[in-house]
């Protein structure tokens, strides 16, 4: 049973479509499923709540995923939140005392919970305890505590550096996930292929997943939008044509790079100096958050810019890939290097 309070929408019906149902059809990050199965195991076996788990990565690789399997392999209720959404004391107090013994409570983007609704996990994920003020700044202020059901925290976070100490060191598990390679994302696709019963072609999946950044979010994205393009074109499966017909439409190119990347490689080509973050959001439009989370994170990847003490810079890739010429060029055919 899933319980959502988060004010967003909830995942669209396709994406819930295609979540796998237990840690083994999870493909993927075998390292962070292996230790998850070992841990789950061991605690139905002591019959005990799971211990509390961080899951750090960036956007789209299946932290929220995860959240839903282990809660499925306890045999457990989910209640799902977010940091923004736990704006006071009193919402986190909330959901705290509706837990049940061994229930998940997944936290997305926990690391923007505000410090004074974070203190209150201190005591409840070591404690299982509250204390909560009654008659706040008046003369006859007195705390009660609220003695909580052992609970399992499950947060995410894109944005490990910015948790605190003392609420990261409360977490027995702390995982990593990293970008996929291509063959698991391919296995995504296919599996996703047949649970739409849209037959992709096997050329056609390794096109879509070398361009998907290793997100499997995003390749699913792509899937999803070039079946569109097949099904109005006629066909019954996507072949590689259309799907690098879709992928030209939507402005994908070979290393995986949107409209908006290639707005930030201007940006910082045009700059022709050291760009702060601050700097470079403003000029693109883009949140900051947005570009350090997603669009930087694979830039840097494929070697098209790199972080410097004084700001982004561009490297000689990325001229190369945008059909610039260098400075360095352009020095050598006599030319202004800039």
């Amino acid at each position: 049973m899933v319980f959502h309070e988060d004010p967003q929408p909830v995942e669209r019906e396709f994406d819930r479509a295609l979540r796998p149902a237990t840690l083994d059809e999870f493909v993927g990050q075998n390292r962070v499923r292996d230790n998850l199965r070992v841990a789950v195991d061991a605690a139905r076996a002591r019959r005990e709540p799971l211990d509390h788990v961080i899951f750090a990565g960036p956007p789209g690789l299946g932290k929220t995923t995860l959240a839903h399997l282990i809660a499925q392999a306890m045999g457990t209720n989910l209640t799902v939140t977010s940091g923004p959404a736990l704006t006071s004391p009193r919402d986190m107090a909330g959901t705290l005392t509706r837990q049940e013994r061994g229930d998940i409570l997944f936290i997305d983007e926990i690391h923007r919970v505000p410090r004074t609704v974070e203190e209150y996990l201190y005591t409840a994920m070591e404690d299982h305890a509250i204390d909560v003020v009654l008659d706040s700044g008046g003369p006859s202020s007195r705390s009660l505590r609220l003695t909580l059901a052992p609970f399992t925290l499950v947060g995410a976070t894109t944005r490990e550096g910015l948790l605190s100490g003392p609420l990261r060191n409360r977490f027995g598990l702390v995982e990593r996930l990293e970008a996929y390679p291509q063959d698991d994302i391919r296995r995504i696709l296919e599996r996703a292929a047949g649970l739409l019963s849209f037959p992709i072609a096997g050329d056609a999946a390794d096109l879509l997943a070398a361009r998907s950044r290793g997100v499997p979010r995003m390749a699913l994205r792509l899937q999803r939008r070039v079946r569109d393009l097949a099904q109005v074109s006629g066909l019954d499966h996507i072949d590689v044509a259309i799907a690098r017909d879709g992928l030209q439409r939507l402005g994908i190119d070979e290393l995986g790079l949107e409209e908006t990347d290639r707005r930030i490689l201007r940006a910082l080509i045009e700059r022709r100096e050291p760009t702060g973050l601050k700097t470079l959001a403003a000029i693109v439009d883009e949140a900051e958050d947005t570009i350090e989370d997603v669009f930087e994170p694979h830039l840097m990847r494929c070697g098209l810019m790199a972080r410097t003490p004084r700001g982004r810079v561009p490297t000689a890739k990325s001229y190369s890939h945008l059909g610039l010429a260098s400075p360095g060029e352009r020095a050598a055919q006599g030319g202004l290097p800039f």
